[in-house]
């Protein structure tokens, strides 16, 4: 372990703390399961990643912050910006699906959704939603929606009405603080904020099948920002890779996930 200046070791402590008190809410009785890196590549360090979608081939990326949130389009091998628009300083950027040639974006806590043409980047229409808004996925059926609660709510495409709730337990206990989402094989993925955790959650009954632990990808005593948290997940269904990176991250992981221990 490197030396740290006294700023530097109460920020690496913060991170400890916050990533051991979520690690903690996960019952050892959740299968864990284990992966390998198959690729690295240059990710924008200054992006505070809050949705992560690629689709054929093509990554999409939804960043927050107020006065600094986008959606953009990178080159996955170079982690060039190809195309990128901000939102309105009022609004700060969150969860992003790709929906029928078109890109869905949550904010936070404006209780706005705002539809663009995915070529383009023409925004398209706005639609509301109650309480705050993280991440967003779908299972090809409907929009499903996290909050930071224990609850994920399923939502119409054509109405954005909340069709369906559901809560997500381990052996009983609520998963609190679910963010980024990722629909993958059948599943509901979503890492839980200020940890390196990501659960896989069967969409049925809410019940967590297992945990994917990446705190090896980024060591804690390399991050530079508290802020510099696991924020986002995209499935690649041609490769069956899966893309990790997170907020203020400089690379993005490309991992095939293994087996369950």
């Amino acid at each position: 372990m490197p030396l740290f200046s006294h700023a530097h070791l109460l920020l690496f402590l913060l991170i400890l703390i916050a990533n051991h008190a979520q690690a903690d809410l996960i019952p050892d009785s959740i299968p864990r399961i284990t992966y390998r890196v198959l690729a690295s590549y240059p990710h924008d360090p200054q992006a505070f990643t809050q949705g992560l979608v690629l689709i054929n081939g093509q990554l999409y990326e939804s960043t927050g912050q107020y006065g600094r949130s986008t959606v953009r389009r990178v080159h996955l091998q170079s982690g060039q910006i190809e195309q990128s628009i901000p939102l309105a300083a009022k609004l700060f950027g969150e969860g992003l699906i790709f929906w029928r040639g078109r890109l869905i974006q949550l904010t936070w806590r404006e209780r706005l959704g705002i539809i663009y043409n995915a070529q383009t980047f023409e925004q398209l229409a706005t639609f509301s939603y109650q309480g705050e808004g993280w991440g967003l996925t779908h299972d090809e059926q409907h929009w499903i929606l996290s909050d930071g609660t224990d609850q994920l709510r399923f939502l119409d495409p054509e109405t954005q009405r909340v069709v369906r709730r559901l809560s997500i337990h381990a052996d009983s206990r609520p998963m609190r603080w679910l963010n980024e989402l990722e629909y993958i094989k059948g599943a509901i993925w979503a890492n839980v904020w200020r940890s390196d955790d990501i659960l896989r959650i069967a969409p049925d009954t809410g019940a967590v099948t297992g945990v994917l632990n990446v705190a090896a990808l980024y060591p804690l005593n390399q991050r530079t920002s508290a802020e510099a948290v696991l924020n986002g997940i995209a499935y690649d269904a041609a490769s069956g890779q899966v893309l990790i990176t997170g907020k203020y991250w400089p690379r993005l992981y490309a991992i095939a996930i293994d087996s369950e221990n």
